[in-house]
């Protein structure tokens, strides 16, 4: 007899499993002020503590902002949007770190809000798989606002897409500096 995999459950299976990729207990926060930060050069990894601070640095005229991505260190689709930032002309720095729920608080992202890494741009945190086009628009327009988010992790956007092409839609918010949210962009539709 031949069974048949329908839409619906592939979906949940990749879900799944980019859920279990990312899922991991909150930790502590490590005892040294800063983050680590992580460098390939090469085949070589290097370590080194980093002031939150120190999170923007000059830019070209015409160039991007450096992207600054805060995320664990066994997430794969963090990973995956990193490249999506890079393929869009980013330059992006990432820092695993033990404890992203600190680096959601220090920026302002919203409870129930949260997904898996939070990156800083340029004075403005970018929350989960946000599209570089909505960041690049956010940077073009400068909003009085704390950032943007797209609250989990919605199948189809920037490091969630899925084999079958099964596209979830979804919005992108812009957060105030008073913390509410307001529709930024929609995607998937």
């Amino acid at each position: 007899m031949k069974t048949r995999t329908t839409a619906p459950l592939v979906l949940s299976l990749a879900l799944v499993a980019s859920l279990t990729a990312c899922a991991q207990a909150p930790q502590p926060a490590p005892a040294a002020i800063g983050t680590v930060e992580q460098a390939a050069s090469g085949d070589a990894v290097a370590t080194q503590v980093t002031s939150d601070a120190d999170v923007t640095a000059p830019v070209a005229d015409g160039a991007l902002p450096l992207v600054v991505v805060h995320k664990s260190a066994s997430c794969g689709c963090c990973n995956l949007w990193v490249d999506h930032m890079r393929e869009a002309g980013f330059q992006v720095e990432v820092r695993d770190v033990d404890n992203v729920n600190t680096i959601k608080e220090r920026v302002g992202v919203p409870l129930g809000k949260g997904s898996c890494h939070t990156a800083e741009v340029d004075g403005y945190f970018v929350e989960g798989h946000v599209p570089a086009e909505d960041v690049k628009r956010q940077l073009a327009e400068k909003r009085d606002a704390k950032g943007l988010v797209v609250p989990g992790m919605p199948a189809c956007s920037p490091g969630m897409e899925v084999p079958d092409g099964t596209v979830q839609p979804y919005t992108v918010e812009l957060v105030g500096q008073d913390g509410g949210t307001t529709a930024f962009a929609q995607h998937g539709e």
